[in-house]
């Protein structure tokens, strides 16, 4: 029986990873499907992350930052193509990033470390 609820659990998740890389692909279409969207370094950062974003990518997009627990500790609407967020006000630690569409899908996720 445990056997049963193992396989149906891998079914579901390959399916929804799969339609996450569908709205991945639908939002940049002529994108490689390895490519990622952001680039961000360094890694682990001391006083600042640096953000590079793909150039197709749409202005209205968000960057969310959570710490390790899950509260939301930093958020930047409208990012450019290049950002730069300093570390004075973030403990040592990992965070967790997440770039949302207009309509709050997660278009990329990862994360990064803070070493103080």
């Amino acid at each position: 029986m445990n056997k049963i609820y193992v396989l149906i659990l891998f079914i579901v998740l390959g399916f929804s990873v799969n339609a996450q890389q569908r709205i991945n692909d639908s939002n940049f279409p002529n994108a490689d499907l390895n490519s990622k969207v952001v680039k961000f370094y360094p890694n682990p950062a001391i006083t600042v992350i640096n953000f590079e974003f793909n150039k197709m990518m749409q202005r209205d997009y968000t960057l969310q930052v959570y710490n390790f627990i899950g509260k939301k500790i930093y958020e930047l609407f409208s990012v450019s193509q290049k950002t730069s967020i300093p570390l004075t006000e973030f403990n040592r630690g990992i965070y967790i990033f997440q770039l949302r569409d207009k309509n709050g899908r997660i278009i990329e996720s990862g994360k990064f470390q803070v070493s103080k």
